[in-house]
């Protein structure tokens, strides 16, 4: 592995001009994808395998044309004070919104609050529901701009008005608080390299292969059907390893030509050995991505494999653009400390130890109460997770600023809490005797459940083998009593088919988002066995040890729910929401676990490789286990360290985002970051690596044999004028 790559940097060097050419091309050809493809909405959402999916699968099926998971929305009026929704004036109003409503191209139904009977029982509050041909993600903006007009029209008149339901899905924004992280890591940069030039390298190959794999995404998005978040997270992720891996192969390169070595040679050997880890730490990221689709969730596949794509295409840069870039910059990019040569500091006194060394000593003296002390603190961090609640955000999840939970609080005040959360029971009699008795029994079935306050009559199709039944709770949507409902319905649903062969099933956006949170749960002990298990095996042949990548597993855990605690603390406890711009706490998103855990265990082996390789090197090359930490903190902790910190910049820029994925997405990898970078590689790992001195590198002899020999420490690149420097140095210590 050293040896190839070590060929590829000193080919990419001294072929410079043809590697930048083609990244160029790359980068352009994608930007015209982008620019020539069709525009493409939000993704589409199915849940393959859920009873709620099943259920609108048959409505398709056995309703054509009523376009079961078409877009709704509910324009919610609200009498002024002393009025009511009924007064002549009011209803005029009314129903010239629901005429002007019904002429829109996209519209199937819209339904009229006093034939519905969608007026509360004190008068003061009514709503009409318009259904739509197409899904949210799919309506086209002229709709939701007409939406939004017959709202304001109403208004003239004095009406409070309100739009709630999916037809106002907008595309997210990040805000520019995306831009200040990518400032910050160009600070963290500047003073990590004391040049410009060489700061710029980093950040100009992370933009590249950033521009080069979002392009790629918006090129595909409508044929593959991938939605806005996809490219946001590709970015996110993209810009974070991008600058790190870049980051690392020019620091080598300035620590190869402090050595005394030219230019090419400095290249060669820099791509040769941090290159051999940025591979593989960026295998480590792809499988946790990639892992993401054992959860067979269409949309969390295509994020996972997207962002996964862009890891990649930064892990290529990194090995070919950056040696390039260093051929252009030439003098420019100053070998490691040779600016306190010039200031003739090296010859008044002897170099003072660095931080890293430093504190690596200091660790290896005092293991035990270090390890104690991190592992408490992560543990201390990690309390709230025990309070998680998982859900989907609904419309009662927004800032109280937006139309969307203004109606969703108008519909509560006028019909109680479980109205913003209906659900829809399908009812199947094909197989049935007498599916209008079934139909019945099902809806008085339903009735004797607690929390329902409302069951409709059932609605069968022309072929009357099919009805719908809506259920109104008494409790909100996110509440663990309406999950509880969903599933006694179900559970009666067995005992009717075992009486008459009918299935029935729950479905609705409230029921879609339990039967979500449930397969995510069930998928994460899988997805923890299958990610976590491959990559132990990719580490086991990194770094030919046993222990090394059992710890670095173990430490993971303690970073992802140390994350999770404080996630919990901030979105659904509310400690420094204002702080993080959240304007509405509430359960967590149901799929932030799973997703954190595959991001987070990817990111966190990146500070493990790039760490602990450096004290592989040193211990390969004769060192003690105790000193091979230390010399890997002084080669290794600054850049790890301003890896961290450039990381967490990118990623808290995303907590600006106006999506509230994004934004919990943004804020759990930057404080995960956090919690792994700086406790657990930067103190848990030395100081157990300390207590275990040489069994922490112990390997089988049989599985020595069997293993692969991939040369991460570059022993294979050493000449012997190299090795015989190496050895008198041990004999004189």
């Amino acid at each position: 592995m050293a040896t190839f790559l070590y060929k590829l940097g000193r080919l990419s060097f001294r072929r410079r001009h043809f590697v930048a050419l083609i990244w160029v091309a790359l980068l352009t050809l994608a930007g015209v994808g982008a620019a020539s493809a069709p525009a493409a909405g939000n993704s589409s959402f199915s849940i393959p395998g859920t009873e709620a999916q099943k259920a609108f699968d048959l409505l398709e099926q056995r309703f054509p044309g009523v376009s079961a998971d078409g877009a709704t929305a509910r324009v919610v009026f609200k009498a002024p004070s002393g009025e009511k929704m009924t007064d002549p004036g009011n209803k005029a109003t009314v129903r010239e919104t629901v005429e002007e409503l019904a002429d829109g191209s996209e519209v199937t139904r819209v339904t009229d609050p006093y034939r519905a009977k969608a007026v509360s029982n004190d008068g003061t509050i009514a709503y009409a529901q318009v259904s739509y041909k197409v899904s949210g993600m799919e309506l086209e903006d002229s709709s939701r701009d007409a939406l939004q007009d017959s709202a304001q029209d109403a208004r003239k008149s004095g009406l409070t008005v309100e739009i709630g339901g999916d037809a106002l899905q907008t595309v997210p924004h990040t805000g520019s608080s995306e831009i200040i992280g990518i400032a910050v890591a160009a600070v963290v940069l500047v003073i990590t390299f004391g040049s410009l030039v060489a700061a710029g390298l980093p950040l100009l190959t992370a933009l590249i292969g950033v521009g080069i794999g979002v392009s790629t995404i918006t090129a595909l998005a409508s044929a593959l059907d991938l939605g806005s978040t996809t490219s946001t997270l590709a970015m996110m992720i993209g810009l974070a390893v991008g600058i790190d891996y870049a980051l690392f192969i020019v620091s080598r390169y300035r620590a190869e030509l402090a050595e005394g070595r030219d230019r090419e040679e400095a290249a060669g050997r820099a791509t040769g050995t941090a290159g051999s880890a940025v591979v593989f730490a960026g295998l480590t990221v792809v499988i946790a991505l990639v892992g993401l689709s054992v959860v067979n969730i269409p949309m969390l596949t295509k994020m996972g494999v997207a962002a996964a794509g862009t890891v990649a295409i930064a892990v290529l840069i990194a090995l070919t653009m950056i040696p390039a870039l260093l051929g252009y910059a030439g003098r420019k990019v100053k070998p490691m400390g040779e600016k306190g040569k010039r200031l003739g500091r090296a010859s008044k006194q002897p170099e003072r130890p660095n931080l890293g060394t430093r504190w690596a000593s200091f660790v290896v003296r005092r293991p035990i109460a270090v390890l104690l002390l991190g592992v408490i603190g992560l543990g201390a961090a990690a309390v709230p997770a025990s309070s998680l609640e998982l859900g989907l955000p609904d419309d009662g999840s927004q800032p109280t600023s937006t139309t969307q939970r203004r109606a969703y609080d108008l519909l509560s005040e006028g019909f109680g809490p479980g109205f913003n959360g209906p659900l829809m029971v399908v009812v199947d009699a094909k197989d049935s005797d007498d599916p209008q008795a079934v139909f019945g029994d099902v809806g008085d079935e339903i009735k004797g459940l607690k929390d329902v306050v409302t069951v409709t009559p059932p609605a069968p199709n022309k072929a009357g083998d099919t009805a719908t039944i809506t259920v109104i709770p008494g409790s909100q949507p996110s509440s663990v009593t309406t999950e509880n409902l969903v599933h006694g319905i179900r559970d009666a649903g067995t005992g009717i088919k075992a009486d008459t062969d009918a299935n029935v099933l729950v479905t609705g956006s409230t029921a879609m988002n339990i039967d979500v949170s449930e397969k995510l749960n069930d998928a994460l002990i899988p997805y923890l066995v299958l990610v976590v298990g491959l990559a132990f095996l990719l580490l086991i042949v990194v770094f030919r040890s046993i222990l090394v990548p059992l710890k670095a597993a173990l430490g993971f855990l303690l970073s992802v729910m140390a994350a999770l605690g404080a996630v919990v603390a901030v979105f659904q406890w509310g400690w420094l929401s204002e702080l993080m711009g959240v304007e509405q706490t509430g359960p967590v998103m149901s799929m932030m676990p799973i997703f954190m855990v595959g991001v987070v265990f990817g990111l966190a082996m990146d500070y493990e490789v790039f760490l602990v390789t450096r004290m592989r090197e040193a211990y390969v090359h004769g060192e003690k286990a105790g000193q091979a930490i230390v010399t890997g903190f002084r080669h290794g902790a600054r850049v790890v360290t301003a890896a961290a910190v450039i990381m967490m910049a990118v990623f808290a820029g995303f907590i600006g985002s106006s999506e509230s994925m994004v934004k919990m997405i943004g804020f759990g990898l930057a404080i995960a970051v956090f919690f792994d970078a700086f406790i657990v590689r930067m103190a848990i790992v030395p100081a157990v690596l300390a207590l275990l001195g040489r069994k922490a590198w112990w390997l089988p002899k049989w599985l020595d044999r069997v293993l692969p020999n991939v040369d991460v420490e570059g022993e294979g690149l050493r000449s012997d004028s190299d090795r015989g420097d190496t050895d008198r140095e041990l004999v004189r210590a």
